[in-house]
């Protein structure tokens, strides 16, 4: 089993390193990405927030912040209603994050479902639904 999990990983990996060169996205870390991915879900947290979502230190989710700005993934843009905090907003260029991770994962679904027949999909949709379900 643990190969398994392991190929797969390595697979759904490089389809996450394609799709970072089909749209450009080279220049990003895993970890910049993964910032990213999660200030998409929290829809313009504060620092606060999401360091709490990280489960990381707002000193170390600054530094990492300040990168992304200076690569224009994120801006701060500060609060209306609490002049003393700002909401990240991810730019255009960090709204394709979603872009390259959905194209990332329908390739790897096509992947998998390559060499299956209908009934056979099926049944890996059940028995992953049942898995997930676990997480």
């Amino acid at each position: 089993m643990i190969p398994i999990v392991s190929k797969i990983s390595h697979t759904l990996g490089e389809m996450e390193e394609l799709a970072k060169e089909h749209f450009g996205l080279q220049e990003l870390t895993l970890t910049q990405m993964h910032y990213l991915e999660v200030m998409n879900s929290l829809q313009n947290p504060n620092i606060t927030e999401l360091a709490s979502a990280l489960q990381l230190t707002k000193p170390t989710v600054t530094v990492a912040l300040d990168k992304l700005i200076e690569k224009e993934y994120v801006i701060k843009v500060q609060s209306d209603a609490d002049r003393r905090t700002s909401h990240l907003h991810l730019t255009d260029k960090g709204r394709s994050i979603n872009n390259m991770h959905e194209y990332a994962h329908r390739r790897f679904a096509e992947l998998m479902s390559e060499n299956l027949d209908t009934e056979e999909l099926q049944q890996l949709v059940i028995i992953l639904e049942k898995m997930v379900a676990k997480l």
